[in-house]
């Protein structure tokens, strides 16, 4: 302590400074500096540490690939005795553009003398220019809003000022690839898939040079392990009957079986296509397009508390639970407001079909919130552009956004039960049941926990999603 009681190190009179030629001389702050000079020095010295070590790190994973491969193959010999699989110097200098900017690598080349057999490096194979994760990075910024004009200079602030190759043309590029793909994903053949339950929608967003919206018409369904996989995105004229149908068959001919249950809004297009096409299949109405329908039949005074009630019918335990709060919801609202109890009660026995299936499945049939989710996205980037240029691109970016979220949802819960419904075992208010033979009873073999009573309606939604809040 000096006079005063201030520690020495933190007075400035007596403070000592760092001697010349000391490591981190150049880097230590004293009271000539700028603040926010010395903060961006030391940024960029971070960014600078990163790109040398993902420089060395890549070398040397190159070196080990190299070495191992020759190891595994140092044995061979030929007829005179020469080694089959040798070195061969090292590959033209090449730029990657990854995460911490572009480096340039010169990558050891293999002689592999052997008839039909070549060496490819799996860490940077022949035709890579960008990281993997960039090429997910590109169409998620141009799908989430980002006009194409602005490419250039977002992702110069992003990689740095040496990524040409990362321009607005590679975009309009990747928008003609991504066509592609999709012309050759909407013709894959079905007949080893079998999808337990389905989601059904129909998303609209603005075609640019066209007059008319375009209605995207969605299916998402569940296989057998619980994985959620997107089954069909194609254009529709306003979800008729015509449309759907048409998408139906289609479906069944490339072999896809019917599903155990539907689940949908109130478009009258897709059911009465749907009865036609899987009639044997169950119908589950989505309660979040309910929901809203019966509330835009009420005053918003009221919309609060029935809301809510609303949310009780849902939330009910069991099948004539869900039934009572149905109509305590229809004495509370009916002398009043008819149309939002006929709205209501309308759909009552397709509203409440998810009570024949098991209890942990119920978060999911009740809603089509994974394909509207998702496709929020596609109405951000279509109002930022005023729509797609053309049908053809507002499908393909449709179809690339609907990919890539579908790496990242969950499979439903307990997917172990999604075989037994194939099976045929019957489920009573999401209870397993089988029939005594000798009585003509039912009785409950399995119960369900539950867990989810206790969500909010919007906590449905984010969990049906399948992505983590």
């Amino acid at each position: 302590m000096n006079q005063g009681g201030v520690p020495f190190y933190l007075n400035r009179k007596t403070r000592q400074k760092p001697k010349e030629g000391y490591a981190m001389n150049k880097h230590t702050p004293d009271e000539n500096t700028n603040t926010a000079d010395w903060k961006t020095e030391c940024q960029q010295s971070i960014d600078e540490l990163a790109r040398q070590g993902a420089h060395r790190m890549i070398l040397a994973a190159l070196e080990a690939e190299v070495e191992d491969y020759l190891e595994h193959h140092r044995t061979l010999r030929d007829d005179r005795g020469h080694a089959q699989v040798v070195r061969n110097g090292k590959s033209r200098e090449r730029t990657f553009t990854l995460g911490v900017g572009p480096l340039q690598f010169q990558a050891p080349r293999v002689n592999d003398r052997r008839q039909g057999h070549t060496f490819h490096s799996a860490v940077l194979p022949p035709y890579l220019r960008r990281s993997p994760r960039l090429e997910t990075a590109l169409p998620v910024l141009y799908l989430k809003g980002l006009a194409t004009g602005d490419f250039q200079e977002a992702l110069a602030a992003l990689f740095g000022q040496e990524s040409p190759n990362l321009s607005a043309t590679t975009i309009t590029r990747l928008l003609q690839v991504w066509q592609g793909e999709y012309e050759t994903w909407r013709k894959r053949p079905l007949h080893d898939k079998d999808y337990i339950y389905l989601w059904a929608d129909g998303v609209y967003f603005g075609v640019r040079l066209e007059e008319e919206k375009l209605a995207c018409l969605v299916l998402v369904g569940v296989l057998p392990d619980g994985t959620k996989e997107v089954i069909a995105i194609e254009d529709g004229y306003r979800e008729s009957k015509e449309s759907w149908a048409s998408l139906l068959r289609d479906l069944r001919e490339r072999g896809m079986k019917s599903p155990a249950v539907a689940t949908g809004d109130g478009a009258l297009g897709f059911w009465a296509a749907w009865g036609e096409v899987y009639p044997q299949a169950r119908e589950q109405r989505c309660w979040v397009h309910k929901t809203a329908n019966v509330l835009d039949r009420l005053p918003k005074r009221l919309q609060p508390k029935a809301k809510e009630m609303l949310q009780e019918i849902v939330r009910s335990p069991d099948r004539q639970s869900a039934a009572d709060e149905m109509d305590r919801f229809s004495r509370t609202f009916g002398a009043a407001y008819p149309k939002a109890v006929e709205c209501l009660r309308k759909d009552r026995e397709t509203l409440l079909t998810f009570y024949d299936f098991p209890a942990e499945h119920w978060i999911h049939l009740r809603t089509t919130n994974p394909i509207e989710s998702t496709f929020a996205s596609v109405k951000a980037r279509t109002r930022q552009t005023k729509g797609a240029g053309s049908r053809k691109a507002g499908l393909a970016m449709a179809y690339k956004l609907m990919l890539m979220a579908q790496d990242n949802w969950r499979k439903i819960t307990a997917p172990h039960l999604l075989p037994l419904l194939r099976a045929g075992v019957k489920f009573k208010d999401g209870k397993q049941v089988q029939e005594t033979p000798e009585a003509g009873k039912t009785t409950t073999v399995y119960s369900s926990p539950p867990w989810f009573e206790g969500l909010t309606f919007e906590e449905q939604g984010v969990a049906m999603s399948g992505v983590a809040a």
